[in-house]
């Protein structure tokens, strides 16, 4: 019998012509010859009978109507493959392997490799499921981690991602904690003993690290808190007093030393985290140590650090105790310290960026432990996703634009053994300008630098006579009478007699800004130099009728006005006195 019939012949089972060809990947259907066949396309001429079509001299090929198990002729110049055997025949003798046309899958194996996928989609849902739902109670646990208080209103609410961000790191002496009841005064409240005003600028291209330190004679201003038990209080401010008793004193709470900060520098801060001892040593072993440099042996009883010259890995107790340090270092001060805290943050930045922490699940997951339990934010970084956002850009930022500086201070001369500082009026205000204003302390990015001389390009040329410059005065947010001081100082002291006072202007401004048209440029200059203007706050548009309906510029005082004649210019760069250094140099304590 035929082996396209029902029967088998020459142990050839129908369900074996099914043949996968290794080149295409498909299934085909290979049949052996009946007869000789020709290499010219016809249909295969089956065994002679007196019905045989092929004896009546017939050559109509087959089409649609074959009979069903019968295959379509061979392409032209194809051989056709053996059978596969049988289970249990002879092996046939190895060939190789023919391409053949594309077929169908036996409807059998399509069903078993769908029943396949099936059972992957499945099982891959089930466990994408159950680590969603891992993750979720984890997210939760860390939320459950964090600690917070209110800012009372001392923020600006909390930062924003197209804005510059300002956080104030403070860093509380307070013994809680196993173990740092041995550093002594035990059941002290804690006060602001670290304190760091981390800047980070609106393109997030560069940083600044201001330590203030916590001996500095300052004003703390009344105070409205949010009490441990829910009740509110205004405590009272202290004039003349040290920075470092604008937190835990008299009750006062985190959002103190906030509105301490502001008062100091002008400077309102974002939002707040405080770490107290233990965070110091939970987070170092969380990376597993931080590398530091010793330029000289240490032997302080005091803060427990015992280390020779050189490099070390510390963490945990080790480096609280380098970071408390201060009798052996420098000259035996706070300031000293400051400089070896920062030296310690720029370790920890350092290993905080290194591919082996980034890249190491366990290590991340640590650090999302540790940090969420070591330190106690505001109210508007109370959830592990705003914590998140913050990471994402603090970590846009590069080590070499992130510089560590300290408030500009000299000794205190109303002591005739100076314990406190104050500070040095002729540069600390520079430093807290440029943090104000956004300007890097380190070199940035070309475009940046283009950018400014475009702006800076504004002032130069031609300037018209005081006489002959005619401006309008607004009050855009700066100190109430300040247009009215500005029109007075400019007329009486400085001859631009065709000024006037316009009033409230109708939005308030962060800067101050000066408007002119094209062919008003060269007043604009002559005005911007009277007043110390920067390229900045020089805006070309269009000019605006004054009140004799003459065409005139429009002066708006924004909040940053510092008073009639009083330079609005910016420093470019920090002043020559101020100590800085950038967290990508290793540098060794002496």
């Amino acid at each position: 019998m035929d082996a396209q019939s029902r029967g088998r012949a020459d142990d050839i089972d129908p369900a074996d012509q099914w043949v996968l060809n290794p080149n295409t990947g498909e299934y085909e259907m290979r049949l052996p010859p009946s007869a000789p066949q020709s290499g010219v396309p016809g249909p295969r001429k089956p065994p002679a009978s007196d019905t045989d079509p092929s004896a009546l001299g017939s050559t109509q090929p087959l089409g649609r109507s074959e009979a069903p198990g019968r295959r379509r002729s061979e392409a032209p110049g194809r051989a056709v493959p053996p059978p596969r055997r049988r289970r249990g025949a002879p092996a046939p003798a190895p060939e190789e392997p023919l391409p053949g046309r594309r077929g169908r899958r036996p409807a059998k194996k399509a069903a078993k490799g769908k029943k396949a996928l099936l059972w992957t989609g499945g099982v891959m849902a089930f466990v994408l499921v159950a680590g969603a739902g891992a993750a979720y109670f984890y997210i939760e646990h860390l939320n459950s981690n964090i600690a917070s208080v209110s800012d009372d209103g001392a923020s600006t609410g909390g930062f924003e991602k197209d804005k510059a961000i300002n956080i104030l790191l403070i860093g509380t002496d307070k013994r809680t904690g196993a173990g740092n009841e041995k550093y002594g005064d035990a059941g002290s409240v804690g006060h602001a003993d670290t304190t760091i005003l981390l800047h980070v600028s609106k393109d997030r291209s560069n940083a600044t690290a201001l330590s203030i330190p916590r001996d500095l004679i300052v004003d703390i201003p009344d105070c409205p808190t949010t009490q441990a038990d829910g009740t509110q209080k205004v405590i009272p401010g202290t004039p003349k007093t040290r920075f470092n008793t604008s937190l835990g004193q008299d009750d006062r709470t985190p959002s103190c030393t906030m509105r301490t900060v502001t008062e100091l520098t002008g400077v309102k801060p974002d939002n707040f985290m405080v770490a107290d001892f233990n965070a110091v040593k939970t987070l170092t072993s969380a990376v597993g140590g931080v590398e530091v440099c010793l330029g000289k042996d240490i032997d302080d009883p005091d803060s427990h650090l015992k280390l020779s010259k050189g490099n070390h890995t510390i963490e945990g107790e080790q480096a609280l105790a380098f970071v408390r340090t201060r009798h052996s270092v420098g000259f035996g001060g706070d300031l000293s310290r400051i400089g070896l805290q920062q030296q310690f943050l720029s370790a920890l930045m350092r290993k905080l960026k290194d591919n082996d922490t980034l890249t190491s699940p366990s290590k991340m997951l640590d650090l999302a432990e540790a940090g969420t339990k070591a330190l106690t934010v505001d109210s508007q970084l109370s959830s592990i996703g705003k914590l998140k956002d913050l990471g994402l850009e603090l970590g846009k930022l590069n080590t070499k634009n992130l510089t560590f500086a300290t408030t500009p201070v000299i000794d205190n001369p109303a002591e005739k053994v100076p314990t406190t500082v104050v500070l040095n009026e002729s540069s600390a205000p520079q430093v807290f300008d440029m943090i104000k204003n956004d300007v890097s302390f380190t070199a940035v990015k070309e475009k940046k630098k283009k950018e400014a001389a475009a702006v800076a390009a504004r002032l130069k040329g031609s300037k018209s006579a005081a006489s002959e410059v005619r401006v309008r005065i607004m009050n855009g947010g700066a100190v109430a009478g300040s247009a009215q001081e500005t029109l007075s100082w400019l007329q009486v002291e400085e001859g631009v007699t065709k000024s006037e006072n316009a009033g409230n202007a109708p939005a308030e401004l962060a800067k101050t800004t000066l408007e002119y048209a094209p062919d008003q440029a060269d007043q604009a200059r002559r005005l911007a130099d009277i007043m110390g203007l920067p390229g900045s706050a020089m805006k070309p548009g269009k000019s605006v009728e004054n009140a004799q309906g003459v065409p005139a510029m429009t002066l708006t005082l924004g909040k940053d006005f510092k008073g009639a004649g009083s330079s609005q210019t910016t420093p470019a760069k920090a002043p020559a006195d101020v100590d800085k250094s950038t967290a990508d140099k290793v540098e060794c304590a002496e």
